[in-house]
């Protein structure tokens, strides 16, 4: 029933996503005449270098990148996508059909900035979901799996490369909405994938160690763990309490810290990711 759930969720998240990077094209890429990297920058660059029409590059590209995230991440990877592969042209084609949409704005910066942060939230959705929209989407997913490259990097990377190669044959600064469209979309897809995920962690300096750490446990009911040290001066052994929290508990924790010994040193990180028990997994009581 989980898993099911799980999957429905999914799928939605990729239709959701989709369904907006379609919009995005519709109402402010097309009409403000941007132009874009990804999929599309590469076929229009080869059609004007060497006569090879868009949709044959389009379709053998995105087949090739199909194969290769299917083989990197898996079977799992390669259905999901495949929704995205049959979606995205069915909702950019209805999207179409409807006139007012393509109209909301004659300003080329207000296109590039809107559909800059249209796009990085739907292919956000998208990976977040365990998917791609196709094409230039896979290697950033490959390198990311291979070589822990972020995802935003890459993208903004080959379509920076894909945005400049277009500057031989489109307008300057056509070329120049396109790099701040990407540039957009490459933030927003960042914050994306780390949204809900960040966490504070502290590590605490005190000679209350103890009763500090059985505070943490007692009232935040998070764990903590308990790190040998020396001071630098004084060269007196002592242990500095580790915990991690979310960030709306931060300042109940310091309040308890504070209550224990008003003198405790503390430094706080925050941190992209955690995985474990109390986190991504359900907390067990021993």
């Amino acid at each position: 029933m989980l898993k099911r759930t799980t999957l429905n969720i999914n799928i939605g998240l990729i239709l959701l996503g989709n369904t907006l990077y379609a919009l995005a094209v519709t109402a402010f890429i097309l009409p403000a005449g941007l132009i874009t990297g990804g999929t599309t920058g590469l076929a229009l660059l080869f059609y004007h270098q060497l006569a090879v029409p868009i949709a044959l590059t389009v379709s053998v590209f995105n087949v090739a990148m199909f194969i290769l995230g299917g083989a990197v991440l898996g079977r799992s990877f390669a259905l999901n996508t495949l929704i995205s592969t049959f979606y995205f042209p069915f909702i950019l084609g209805v999207l179409q059909q409807f006139p007012s949409l393509q109209t909301l704005t004659s300003d080329p910066l207000l296109s590039a900035i809107y559909a800059g942060m249209m796009i990085g939230f739907s292919l956000g959705l998208v990976i977040k979901a365990g998917a791609s929209t196709g094409g230039m989407d896979i290697p950033p997913l490959v390198l990311n799996n291979k070589i822990g490259i972020p995802v935003s990097f890459s993208l903004y990377a080959f379509d920076f490369v894909i945005l400049l190669s277009q500057m031989f044959f489109a307008n300057k600064e056509q070329v120049l909405y396109g790099i701040l469209l990407v540039l957009i979309y490459s933030v927003v897809l960042d914050k994306v994938l780390i949204f809900g995920q960040s966490r504070t962690q502290v590590k605490i300096v005190s000679t209350k160690y103890e009763e500090i750490n059985q505070a943490i446990i007692q009232h935040l009911d998070r764990g903590s763990t308990l790190i040998e040290a020396e001071t630098g001066y004084r060269r007196n052994e002592s242990f500095v309490v580790l915990t991690v929290v979310s960030n709306r508990e931060l300042p109940k924790l310091n309040q308890l810290v504070l209550a224990i010994d008003p003198d405790a040193f503390m430094v706080i990180n925050r941190v992209n990711e955690v995985k474990g028990h109390g986190f991504t997994l359900d907390k067990s009581y021993k």
